[in-house]
């Protein structure tokens, strides 16, 4: 197998290392029967400080079974989205509608391996311990069957696409500085080593394949780049399509008989890449949805980091919408409400590219720490998506907030810090990753001001592209960022359900002014931006640090702002003397800007006239 590329990143060092695996597949695709057969081979670099006697794959196809343990949890009554009913169809499936992987063959630097198969992992036993600093070939042979499409991955999907290929093939599980990551899949998370890949894909020549990585000989394969002048020269019964990528950690494709192409290439930027059937139900993807995906890359390159990869396609296909390197499958067509408005279709797309910055770049371990993913994309999908619709909203996040304080009054919530396959339910998960994850961001933007938060974040995505970043790395990045020690609030945020409440208490008449009085009602402590608006409409804010931030924000408004003594986290009350009389004051409000994830803002205002 050639190496196309050697990672720098992926030398031992003695505060970082990461593993390196470069695949290299051949898949003879039989469609009359939805199986492949299929060699592999990994080029695997041990870049641990530790000695390795065992390793593990991913046989995300067996999930697709009766009996199966994603089916199982399925069956819990929490687990019962809407969303994806033929998820309880799993165990209905007949031996020809489920998925499988079966090994056929695995060898070790030529050598027979010994391994056994649970559900959806395989542990094998090295003929040789991998020492640290060294590298090893494992070489596989197999075969599998595409399900039906129940959940992400399959045949025959809802929308009609033919084939949504992905978690489709063995993957080698990811070791780091916690061990082995190997959980049995349920539909959630992932979490791979950083490699390349070389994937060729022999399949009959009436259909054609979108997908991660670039075409090496669209010359040959030819439908689809004829709007590029290639001259195509299609011959015999199959093709074989040759993908080949850098630097990425999954290789997803689809492919349909009916597949239409557009391409956008910008100017400073990758080759968009538009696959769909075309017809009525699609002619959003002709033009709106290419036009706002452009406007929303030139934003996303400019404010959170250059796109890495040459490409990136949006591809018809799976269900819902989900992520894969320079890639994502999006269903056209929902089961309840029926085809997808522009306004659902560019919010899935520009939330699926987003993936691409976070979790495609920035490889989190998503089992753990979804809510560095879901939560930092969800709280930059709506910059982007007020910028490319040209909204111009004073905070496009605030809504965010509303969001995360009914569920955590619910009594609920659970911690962000959970495991993403241990939730409760579906509900739980996508309150603490997706939405409490965002206003983590939120609550940074006001700790520390909108634009220290977004020039941390391009400094996060210039560090730690290619890389896996824990929470605590982000953590230290806004820290140096900042200028502010930020552990007091990620201990509460994401390791416990403790809300955030402030009140107002009284407002008392003083010699030469007035004594305000605020109250801590909640268990999470914050710095507090107190606007007092006088009845001539001048404002001033007072400004209470916390003394563990161990600095203060710059001040981000544009009035003026008087620093009070820091406030100790321990104490539920402080109070402060203003030279204003209460009759010189019409309100005085706690985070006028609603950036503070307040439970109960009722209690932030006093206002003179009642």
């Amino acid at each position: 197998m050639s190496c196309l590329f050697t990672f720098k990143v992926f030398a031992q060092d003695k505060y970082y290392w990461q593993q390196e695996a470069n695949y290299s597949m051949q898949i003879d695709f039989d469609v009359s029967k939805h199986q492949f057969s299929g060699t592999q081979e990994i080029e695997y670099f041990n870049n641990s400080p530790d000695t390795l006697k065992k390793v593990f794959y991913h046989l995300y196809y067996n999930a697709f079974q009766p009996g199966s343990m994603m089916s199982a949890k399925r069956q819990q009554t929490a687990y019962a989205d809407s969303r994806f009913p033929l998820m309880d169809k799993i165990d209905e499936l007949k031996d020809n509608e489920i998925g499988f992987h079966k090994i056929s063959s695995l060898k070790q630097d030529g050598r027979p391996l010994t391994f056994e198969i649970e559900n959806t992992i395989m542990e094998v036993r090295l003929a040789t311990p991998i020492l640290p600093g060294t590298k090893t070939s494992f070489s596989m042979e197999f075969d599998s069957q595409v399900p039906l499409q129940i959940r992400r991955t399959g045949r025959d999907s809802f929308d009609g696409v033919d084939y949504s290929m992905t978690q489709w093939y063995p993957k080698l599980a990811e070791y780091d500085k916690t061990g082995w990551h190997a959980h049995p899949y349920i539909a959630r998370e992932f979490y791979s080593p950083w490699g390349n890949y070389e994937v060729d894909i022999t399949i009959s020549k009436k259909y054609l394949i979108a997908g991660t990585g670039i075409v090496e000989n669209a010359n040959e394969v030819g439908y689809g780049y004829e709007d590029e002048g290639i001259d195509v020269k299609r011959k015999g019964k199959t093709l074989t399509w040759k993908f080949r990528a850098k630097n990425i950690h999954d290789f997803a494709w689809a492919a349909d008989k009916e597949y239409k192409q557009v391409v956008r290439k910008l100017t400073d930027g990758p080759t968009l890449r538009f696959f769909f059937i075309p017809g009525e139900e699609t002619k959003l993807w002709e033009k709106e949805l290419p036009d706002y995906t452009e406007k929303a890359f030139s934003y996303l390159q400019e404010n959170v980091g250059k796109y890495l990869w040459p490409q990136f396609s949006v591809i018809q296909g799976g269900d819902g919408g989900m992520e894969y390197n320079m890639a994502t499958l999006i269903i056209n067509k929902k089961r309840k409400s029926g085809v997808r408005s522009l306004n659902s279709l560019v919010g899935t797309t520009v939330h699926e590219a987003l993936h691409n910055w976070y979790q495609g770049m920035i490889a989190t371990n998503e089992s753990y720490n979804a809510w560095m993913d879901e939560g930092f994309v969800s709280y930059v999908e709506d910059y982007c998506l007020d910028y490319i619709y040209e909204k111009n909203e004073k905070l496009p996040a605030a809504g965010l907030v509303n969001t995360y304080v009914k569920w955590a009054i619910s009594g609920n919530e659970e911690p962000s810090s959970v495991h993403a396959d241990y939730f409760m339910s579906d509900r739980a998960y996508g309150r603490a990753s997706y939405t409490k994850g965002a206003v983590a961001l939120l609550q940074l933007n006001y700790i520390m001001g909108e634009e220290k938060l977004m020039s941390g974040l391009r400094q996060y995505h210039k560090n730690w592209s290619l890389k896996h970043p824990g929470k605590e790395d982000f953590i230290h990045l806004m820290e140096l960022h900042s200028g502010l020690d930020l552990n007091w609030f990620f201990d509460r945020w994401i390791y416990t359900t403790y809300t955030i409440d402030y009140a107002i208490g009284k407002v008392s008449e003083q010699k030469n002014g007035s004594n305000i009085e605020i109250i801590r009602e909640g268990l999470i402590p914050m710095p507090l931006d107190i606007t007092v608006t006088l009845k001539d409409g001048q404002k001033i804010m007072y400004y209470i640090p916390l003394s563990v931030m161990r600095g203060i924000k710059e001040n981000d408004v544009d009035y003026k702002r008087i620093q009070l003594p820091d406030w100790w986290w321990i104490k539920t009350s402080y109070d402060f003397d203003i030279d204003l009389t209460i009759a010189d004051i019409q309100s005085i409000e706690i985070d006028e800007s609603g950036r503070m994830a307040d439970v109960n803002r009722e209690n932030n205002l006093y206002n003179s006239e009642k």
